[in-house]
């Protein structure tokens, strides 16, 4: 297998010896020096919210995993008006992905709606 067939992906079949974990110490970039942070976050109740909107007002993006809730389940529709609150006070965005995951953005950050490999 020839050095643009590794790059490119090319033939045969990847195990996880094929994969290193890198470690963020090594590089220059995890010191710090973001902008912005990604949190993920568990919603298990209303209170939970509350970190969740701080750490948004503060310019981070939240990934909130809500499987401990059904969308239709009446708590978790005022989580959501509450989250949908913030990202349009902040200018920022609010998504649901699948049953399991809400995903809150702050100011200049949207997500997009289409799949890049769709």
């Amino acid at each position: 297998m020839g050095i643009m067939s590794k790059i490119l992906g090319g033939g045969g079949s990847r195990t996880t010896e094929d994969y290193v974990e890198l470690d963020l110490d090594d590089f220059d970039t995890a010191r710090g020096g973001a902008g912005i942070s990604v949190h993920i976050a568990d919603i298990g109740g209303q209170q939970d919210v509350i970190a969740i909107k701080d750490a948004v007002y503060d310019g981070d993006m939240v990934i909130a995993d809500i499987t401990r809730h059904t969308t239709q389940d009446s708590t978790m529709e005022h989580i959501i008006d509450d989250l949908r609150q913030v990202a349009q006070e902040v200018d920022g965005d609010i998504v649901q992905k699948g049953d399991d995951q809400i995903i809150i953005t702050p100011t200049n950050i949207s997500v997009a709606r289409r799949k890049l490999n769709s």
